[in-house]
């Protein structure tokens, strides 16, 4: 099991339901209502926030890649 599969088994459903609704105007490209950030010093990778929950993903021309599911916490970002 991968780790954002494990990550969402472990919120409440109406987090889950939050989460998948967003990763799923990610993957149509809706961004319209997300509140996206392009993260510094790092190509074609954004990150998505609502609440304390990130969702990163990456941008490679049409490809829409989903990095990581995580809860906000000081090594968010870091790799």
């Amino acid at each position: 099991m991968d780790k954002i599969t494990k990550f969402l088994n472990k919120l409440s459903s109406k987090e889950k339901e939050v989460v998948v609704n967003i990763i799923s105007h990610i993957l149509a490209n809706d961004f319209f209502h997300l509140d996206i950030k392009k993260l510094k010093g790092e190509n074609n990778i954004f990150r998505v926030r609502k609440g304390d929950i990130r969702i990163i993903f990456q941008k490679k021309k049409n490809n829409i890649f989903i990095l990581a599911v995580e809860r906000r916490s000081d090594t968010t970002y870091s790799k």
